[in-house]
């Protein structure tokens, strides 16, 4: 089969990532968490104090951009590709709820995403990846061969993030995430830079009601159909 680009847009916590993990692991494709690479520039404002509670530095973020440098390594051990910032792994640090608050913000960064998206279109040149994130189908890859928009109840999603951030040792109310949860969906669809909305083109998926393997047995299918 030939290689194709897939692209999967969709809410915060639809569960893109463990999707697009999975399918790019049963088509022997390289996967690209898109998202991760955004926590990691706000993870860097964060360090950097250049974004807290109730301040954002956007122009001191603009003018150090060229300080960060995201790279992804593969773990064997884990079984996907971890996160690093300037040569540090920085994948546990970046899925913290306190990096979920300041994410959305820095995404509306026009040269944030300038960069980012510059990087993510490189990475897809020859194809044969499974790409994650808000703006794949629209801006990142206009025409990739399949692109998927994964949506869910807010308070579905919200229990889901909840529900793995208690794993991981967070102390936090599931209101907390579901205020977070509702906030990134507003500032996600509603910033002038690369908005989340659904490509004309995309095939729209609710898993609200929807496992794991009943979601990649429907992508795979997909993804077979149109190599």
């Amino acid at each position: 089969m030939n290689k194709i680009v897939i692209a999967i847009d969709g809410f915060s916590s639809t569960g893109k990532s463990t999707i697009a993990k999975q399918l790019a692991k049963q088509l022997n494709y390289i996967y690209v968490d898109t998202g991760a690479m955004y926590r990691a520039v706000t993870y860097f404002a964060m360090k950097n104090e250049l974004i807290g509670e109730d301040f954002f530095h956007s122009e001191k973020l603009i003018e150090r951009l060229n300080e960060i440098h995201i790279t992804f390594k593969f773990n064997e051990v884990l079984g996907f590709a971890e996160v690093y910032l300037n040569g540090e792994n920085i994948e546990k640090q970046i899925r913290t709820l306190e990096v979920s608050r300041y994410v959305s913000p820095v995404a509306t960064i026009s040269e944030v995403r300038q960069k980012l998206v510059e990087q993510q279109q490189l990475m897809g040149k020859d194809k044969g990846i499974v790409m994650d994130g808000r703006d794949i189908g629209t801006v990142v890859f206009p025409d990739a061969e399949l692109k998927i928009f994964m949506t869910a109840s807010a308070e579905t999603r919200a229990q889901r993030r909840y529900k793995e951030l208690l794993e991981r040792g967070h102390n936090l109310s599931y209101d907390e995430v579901l205020e977070n949860v509702t906030t990134r969906d507003r500032i996600d669809s509603t910033r002038e830079d690369s908005p989340l909305v659904k490509a004309d083109d995309a095939i729209e998926i609710d898993n609200s009601d929807l496992t794991i393997e009943e979601q990649l047995k429907t992508i795979l299918e997909l993804a077979k159909s149109k190599a």
